[in-house]
């Protein structure tokens, strides 16, 4: 009977093959893709694919070439074996012309991008696979559009359009990342968001308080994960990939791993990846002040200052980190959803690179022996409820509730101090969203919704002796068990009032309300409670217009707000060498008028020119300025007398610039992409003096030229940054002279650089792909505007994919 079996599966295997059924499927989402053309050689066998993307092959025979083709997907080629190989499965990719057609971002719904009046940008899962992005910092920096400082190796914070830090929103999977103690400082969460799992991002420029609220002044970041993938047939089915990446630069060794399974109703997505990370090494040629000659290490009960043998290797930059997803969907029929999302993040501790660079007072050490930030933890779960049909009120409503934990500290001891000072925060954030969407009334689609948001902050302080191990309470730096919470109700309306004309507005109200309850029994505090209760309220109107079929023409109107959160009101904390910054009740919201207007023009599908101005006016700035606290100026603070300032409502700002791209398809292999990205600002203080505003990234830009075929892609590009010179230095940085040039006059400055680089990504086989790059290939030594840590030199970076 046993060679009967295997005489009747060679007589089944070319029949299955002969009459196979496949399914057509989006690479990127693995949706199907109706209306796809599919054809031999001299076009005389034809069948298109119907609206589940499936379609027969009976009348083509198993060796005939056959040929997929759709005008939004790049063509592709097979033969019936070859595909019966891949479980009968065509996976296609978008043609670079034809992305980012449809967003998310501006109604919380999927909108045709040409519709939006805003300049809005995607980065999809294919690109982040292309660039191989260390963190999500590093994959908002390679995008070209976004400005990126790191004060660490362990950081990345997002400039946009001159704001950043806590004037700049991130939201993953429809959830606000942003919570009660986002600093006006640099900050670093976006690392928390693994790039291996994102399935695409969409960065707003400009604000977007009228879906997202506070702090959505500058921009807004929305990180979209993968989704699970349902089976198309009745058994379960089982796929997943495997990914390693080696860069030299640090010495970066990340394993990746996640699998999807999937039945016709319910599917689970799980990932998981680490990262390690040792001290990164800056280029050989630029500066010598970048140096690191010298660190503190701890030798026989004292600290000692040691030479650095390789001076280009910033010690303590290094750290590891972990990241894990899981996330099931259930979908018993075409109107109703069902998604849960468990996220989780860790690092390591983590130096603040920084402020273990900085001279002591005589010029000829380093003040802190330590300064490192403990394990950056976050965790979300995040419930969805989505149902779509027809209603008298909606045609699609989404309820989305979720729970995040964050916790973080800061840990620092002077130069020969055996006490190390610590600061630890925990954030309990709760969430809710209702959003509806309706598209009934003829041209006009509406888009409504609430949301609730509920913060509590625990933070405490301690000091311990380093020698004895003894540890006493101190100073928190937030006050413990504050609250921090909002409500707030929507309306977004798109009217199309021709094919070619479409008007985007809408309006939104927050309430905010603040808690916090000051402890003095270290300060003696001339208050004993910060109660603040704000309201506010922002709208935006604009309209898309395409006076030709090529030509887009878009203007913007758009208000932004961000109310005090309890970083402003209630910290307590070193913000600089000599100062320190206390609790201000007494502040208000800040709030944003912008407007822009953008051109788009198409030449036919072979040049495409876009460029965008704006000019924004920030009123009510929350800035740091002097203060005086119960009357004096100065205070002891850690052990040391230092400068009172606090957070206060005591500047305006003016923001303004330009922002270019170019895309070229020079041919079915060859393309050039470009960015260029110009702004300016200006602080004005309310006694009428002028500085220039700090979050603005020098000119930054970029130029690729792009090659590629079905298997192999290539891509030799320029990043360059342009000068900030002393004059236009804010003045908050001119006092961090230890992390900037000197000028021939022996100010800090921040210099011009470039890097020319190269990366490629070729596809060994259906299931096997591998991603060389050679980043800074000249060497550079320049570190970029504000950043503490000096940028990588020359950096070989090996990626492995495997898909099962």
């Amino acid at each position: 009977m046993h060679w009967k079996g295997f005489v009747l599966f060679f007589l089944l295997v070319p029949y299955t093959v002969l009459a196979q059924e496949i399914t057509i499927l989006d690479a990127v989402t693995g949706n199907p893709i109706s209306n796809i053309a599919v054809y031999n050689k001299d076009k005389s066998k034809t069948v298109v694919s119907d609206f589940d993307g499936k379609c027969k092959l009976d009348i083509f025979s198993k060796s005939e070439k056959i040929i997929f083709k759709h005008i939004s997907y790049q063509t592709y080629e097979a033969t019936k074996m070859r595909i019966a190989r891949q479980g009968n499965r065509v996976y296609l990719d978008l043609k670079l012309e034809e992305l980012q057609e449809v967003v998310m971002s501006v109604s919380k719904w999927e909108q045709q991008k040409k519709d939006i009046p805003q300049k809005i940008e995607s980065i999809d899962a294919r690109t982040i696979s292309f660039t191989t992005p260390q963190t999500s910092a590093d994959l908002l920096q390679n995008s070209g559009k976004v400005f990126v400082q790191k004060s660490q190796l362990g950081g990345g914070s997002p400039m946009i359009r001159g704001f950043a830090t806590n004037r700049l929103l991130l939201s993953v999977d429809g959830v606000r990342m942003n919570n009660a103690i986002f600093r006006g400082g640099n900050i670093q969460n976006v690392i928390s968001i693994d790039p291996f799992t994102i399935k695409n991002t969409e960065v707003i420029f400009g604000p977007g308080s009228v879906i997202y609220g506070s702090d959505a002044i500058g921009g807004v970041m929305n990180f979209f994960t993968i989704e699970p993938r349902l089976s198309f047939t009745d058994s379960l089915t089982f796929s997943g990939n495997a990914n390693y990446r080696f860069a030299s630069a640090n010495n970066e060794n990340t394993a990746h791993v996640d699998f999807n399974l999937g039945k016709q109703k319910w599917a689970s997505y799980t990932s998981f990846t680490y990262n390690d990370f040792d001290d990164l090494v800056m280029g050989e040629y630029g500066r010598d002040s970048y140096l690191r000659n010298n660190f503190v290490i701890r030798e026989n009960g004292t600290d000692v200052l040691v030479e650095n043998n390789d001076p280009r290797k910033q010690i303590t930059s290094e750290y590891d980190q972990i990241n894990f997803l899981q996330k099931f969907t259930y979908k018993p029929n075409t109107t109703w959803n069902y998604d849960l999302g468990l996220y989780y993040s860790e690092t390591s501790d983590f130096s603040r690179y920084d402020r273990l660079i900085r001279p002591n007072s005589d010029g000829d050490g380093l003040r802190s022996a330590e300064w490192f930030y403990g394990p950056q933890k976050w965790f979300m779960g995040n419930f969805q409820l989505t149902k779509k049909g027809k209603n008298k009120f909606y045609d699609g409503v989404r309820l989305t509730t979720a729970y995040q934990y964050f916790e973080e500290s800061r840990n620092d001891r002077n130069f020969q101090d055996v006490e190390r000072f610590t600061t630890r925060e925990k954030v309990d954030a709760l969430s809710i969203n209702l959003d509806f969407e309706n598209k009934k009334i003829g041209d006009l689609r509406l888009y409504y919704g609430a949301e609730y948001i509920f913060n509590k902050v625990n933070s405490e302080g301690s000091k311990e002796d380093i020698e004895t191990n003894e540890v006493t309470e101190t100073a928190s730096r937030y006050p413990d068990g504050s609250t921090w919470q909002t409500f707030a109700g929507y309306i977004n309306a798109e009217y199309r009032l021709k094919p070619n004309f479409t008007f985007l507005s809408g309006a939104r109200y927050s309430q905010v309300w603040v808690d916090a309850q000051f402890d003095t029994t270290f300060y003696p505090f001339p208050f004993e409670e910060a109660d603040l209760i704000t309201g506010a309220f922002t709208g935006s109107l604009g309209f898309s217009w395409f006076p030709k079929a090529n030509l887009q023409v878009t203007l913007n109107g758009s208000t932004g707000f961000r109310a005090p959160n309890i970083d402003d009101i209630g910290k307590i904390f070193d913000s600089e060498p000599g100062s320190v910054v206390v609790p201000n009740p007494d502040l208000e919201p800040e709030y944003a008028y912008n407007i822009e207007t953008g051109i788009r023009r198409n030449f036919n599908d072979k040049l495409v020119l876009k460029g965008t101005a704006f000019y924004t006016y920030l009123v009510d700035a929350l800035v740091r300025r002097d203060y005086q606290f119960d009357g004096e100026s100065e205070i002891v603070y850690n052990g040391e007398l230092s400068n009172v300032q606090a957070i206060q409502n005591a500047a305006k700002a003016y923001v303004y610039g330009f922002e270019f791209g170019l895309e070229a398809f020079l041919s079915d292999n060859w393309s050039i992409f470009s960015n260029l990205t110009l702004t300016e600002g200006i602080e004005e203080d309310d006694n009428g003096t002028d500085s220039a505003a700090r979050h603005v990234a020098p000119t930054f830009g970029d130029f690729h030229l792009v090659w590629q075929n079905q298997k192999l892609k290539t891509d030799l590009f320029l990043n360059f940054n342009g000068e900030i010179d002393f004059n236009d230095l804010a003045l908050s940085e001119r006092s961090k002279d230890f992390i900037y040039a000197m000028d021939d006059n022996g100010n800090p400055f921040s210099p011009s650089w470039y890097t020319l680089n190269f990366r490629s990504q070729y596809q060994l086989s259906n299931t096997l792909r591998t991603t060389i790059s050679l980043e800074n290939m000249t060497n550079q030594r320049y570190r970029t505007y504000s950043s503490g840590i000096v940028a990588p030199g020359t950096n070989f970076i090996l990626g492995l994919g495997y898909s099962f």
